[in-house]
């Protein structure tokens, strides 16, 4: 009797301890840190394809699990240069991630591929191009030419630094700042599905 009384304790402590453990990783997931994969080349070379990152998620308030709505620090405003993930506007089951380019009051133009910012020219220093081609005709033009647009207040200009393969503000508008869930801090993981191995190099870089 007593031995079976000590194995349902040493049982109930495990289940105790495995409930606390999935509370604090909820909590930190919620309010702290969260995981994410990059599926797409549009933040080359900051970010490669296969790239796993955390983000923090407090540096602009705090955003309610499950929605866009925040319920502290919802007048913070992201510094130009940030990475950023945000709900995506146009599908709030999608999460982007992209670099803060202009901000609430700004006005961003971008001629043959230059951005300006206030009409002085912008260049973050992490732009870059593939395609030496300027669009001058169609609806993609824009990718090389666009504005000038005024960022509305409470909204931000984004746009990813593979410049050319970037599907962005330029495209689709806007970012709410109550959108963007958090900032990119670190890489912890890198898997290259080309050469099928891992990227050990970039492991453990901080995100600029």
């Amino acid at each position: 009797m007593e031995k079976r009384l000590k194995n349902k304790s040493a049982g109930r402590e495990w289940l105790d301890a495995l409930i606390v453990a999935f509370i604090l990783a909820m909590i930190i997931r919620a309010f702290l840190l969260q995981a994410y994969r990059i599926p797409s080349s549009s933040m080359e070379d900051t970010l490669l394809k296969g790239d796993h990152i955390l983000a923090t998620k407090y540096n602009y308030g705090m955003t309610i699990p499950f929605s866009t709505h925040k319920f502290w620090g919802a007048d913070k405003i992201p510094e130009r240069g940030d990475v950023v993930i945000f709900t995506f506007p146009l599908d709030h089951d999608k999460d982007f991630v992209k670099r803060v380019i202009g901000l609430p009051g700004e006005v961003v133009s971008i001629k043959n591929k230059i951005v300006y910012i206030n009409g002085e020219a912008f260049k973050s220093g992490y732009e870059k191009y593939t395609d030496p081609y300027i669009i001058t005709e169609g609806t993609g033009r824009i990718r090389d030419n666009l504005g000038p647009i005024k960022v509305k207040q409470r909204h931000v200009f984004v746009m990813g630094d593979n410049r050319d393969q970037s599907y962005d503000s330029r495209f689709w508008g806007q970012v709410p700042i109550e959108y963007i869930k958090g900032k990119v801090l670190i890489l912890y993981f890198s898997w290259d599905s080309k050469r099928h191995g891992v990227r050990f190099s970039r492991i453990g870089h901080l995100v600029r």
